[in-house]
């Protein structure tokens, strides 16, 4: 297998339950991103890790491959590249290539992650990863007075210095590098998405419907 995709989807979410298997539009959350990858000839496999029963059973029957994913490895603070790493040493194969696709982040722009997978192979970095620009105008809070961070009093939005946000959408990166317990590399390629799409990462019952209401706007 030269190129898969890995989709983590552990249960136990606190704040939204069940939220993986939830129905967004027509189908559970986590089958918006076994559809999405399976769409891509370029992609070998696409595989699940989850420790949940349930969400191993969505994940067969929308035809992905599930790894089984150890309670160890399983908690609130452990870091997604775990999940990442124990699936590339669960599977037979040369693996060559690691796409992310986190089920949190259902919507995608049709043509985002060809694009993508040619510009990881052309600017030839050992991973990629999707940003959108911030417009907000951010400070910190100290002393209990607010610091200005990248904008000065009385400046406009449209002239603030561009700043941008890591929006969750998709990663690329070499599987050594994830076996070397990294995602994003220092020459990470930051591919920029300013879409709606962007602003989804479902964690609370408002960003669920938040997606829903998304769903609905573009026909997805």
């Amino acid at each position: 297998m030269k190129t898969i995709a890995i989709i983590p989807a552990r249960g136990g979410s606190k704040r939204l339950p069940g939220k993986n298997i939830k129905l967004l539009g027509s189908i559970p959350l986590l089958a918006h991103s076994i559809l999405y990858a399976q769409q891509h000839k370029f992609i070998d496999a696409v595989y699940v890790s989850t420790d949940d029963a349930a969400i191993k059973k969505v994940a067969l029957q929308y035809g992905a491959l599930v790894i089984d994913r150890p309670q160890s490895l399983s908690g609130d603070f452990e870091p997604t590249v775990s999940a990442l790493k124990h699936v590339l040493e669960s599977i037979d194969g040369v693996v060559e290539n690691v796409i992310l696709l986190q089920a949190t982040n259902p919507l995608r722009p049709d043509n985002l992650l060809q694009e993508a997978f040619v510009l990881f192979q052309e600017k030839q970095v050992n991973s990629l990863f999707t940003v959108s620009r911030s417009h907000h105008k951010l400070g910190k809070i100290m002393d209990n007075k607010f610091i200005p961070f990248n904008y000065e009093v009385g400046q406009r939005s449209q002239d603030l210095e561009p700043l941008y946000y890591e929006n969750g959408l998709l990663y690329i990166t070499k599987a050594p590098v994830i076996l070397n317990n990294e995602i994003i590399t220092k020459d990470a390629f930051p591919l920029e998405v300013n879409h709606p799409f962007a602003n989804v990462d479902i964690d609370t019952q408002e960003d669920f419907d938040y997606a829903e209401y998304l769903i609905g706007k573009f026909q997805v």
